[in-house]
């Protein structure tokens, strides 16, 4: 376990605790990371979670990232465009 000068950063998020007999306490507690976005809009990618890597790993392979070409990486918009332009090039 680390020593109180490893909480000192804003690595840890801080919540305030309140005891039975009114007393407070700062508890740290991790922060969660941060929510997966798409590579061309940035926007919020759907189906992927919000967890650590090591929590990432435990989930069973389906809940981690949507099964289709690019998922987790492109929404849904973003891969219509880029199949379309793909198509476009191949065929016209």
């Amino acid at each position: 376990m680390g020593s109180q000068k490893d909480f000192r950063g804003r690595m840890m998020l801080r919540v305030k605790k309140r005891t039975p007999t009114g007393k407070v306490f700062i508890h740290l507690k991790k922060r969660k990371p941060r929510i997966a976005r798409c590579a061309i809009c940035k926007k919020p990618l759907h189906a992927v979670p919000r967890k650590t890597p090591s929590e990432t790993r435990k989930l069973p392979k389906t809940k981690r990232r949507p099964e289709r070409a690019y998922g987790g990486y492109l929404c849904s918009n973003c891969l219509k465009e880029l199949l379309r332009e793909g198509i476009r090039k191949r065929f016209g």
